[in-house]
C-alpha cells in the first residue's frame, strides 16, 4: 500500500455507503490524529484504539447517522494531498472547506490539526484531506 491516508478516507467512505454502524481500520499515529479530529468535530460517534502484541493495531470508528432520514454526518471526505504530488501551504494561504462549514485537516509542526487551529497558531503544512 502505497498511500494509507487514502486507504483510512476509503474505508471510512466505503462503510458509510453501506450503511454500516462501526468500521474497523489498521491503526497507525497519523490516522490515530485524524479520528480524534473527526470525532471532536463531530462527524464520528466514537472510536477505540485497540492495541495488539503482534499487530500494529486497528482503530474502530462508530459512524454516525442522522435518526430521521438516515444519512450520514459524514458528506464528503477527499483526500488533497497524495504521495506523487504534495500539497503545502503557508499560513496566508489555508484552505476554506465549504466557506468554513467544513474542515481540512493539516499536518503541521505542531501535530495534525484543523485549519482553524493552524490560522491560530500561524503554521502552515501539509494538506491532508478536506471533510464536510
Amino acid at each position: 500500500m502505497t498511500d494509507p491516508i487514502a486507504d483510512f478516507l476509503t474505508r471510512l467512505r466505503n462503510a458509510i455507503k453501506a450503511k454500516h454502524k462501526v468500521v474497523e481500520i489498521p491503526a497507525s499515529n497519523i490516522k490515530k490524529e485524524i479520528t480524534k479530529i473527526l470525532k471532536e468535530k463531530g462527524y464520528i460517534l466514537n472510536y477505540k484504539f485497540e492495541d495488539e502484541v503482534n499487530y500494529q493495531g486497528s482503530i474502530k470508528i462508530a459512524l454516525k447517522y442522522h435518526a430521521a432520514d438516515g444519512t450520514s454526518a459524514i458528506k464528503s471526505l477527499t483526500r488533497a494531498s497524495k504521495p506523487g504530488l504534495r500539497k503545502y501551504c503557508d499560513t496566508d494561504k489555508i484552505p476554506r472547506v465549504l466557506n468554513g462549514l467544513g474542515v481540512a485537516i493539516i499536518s503541521t509542526s505542531k501535530g495534525v490539526i484543523t485549519d482553524k487551529e493552524a490560522k491560530a497558531l500561524n503554521v502552515g503544512g501539509e494538506v491532508l484531506c478536506y471533510v464536510y
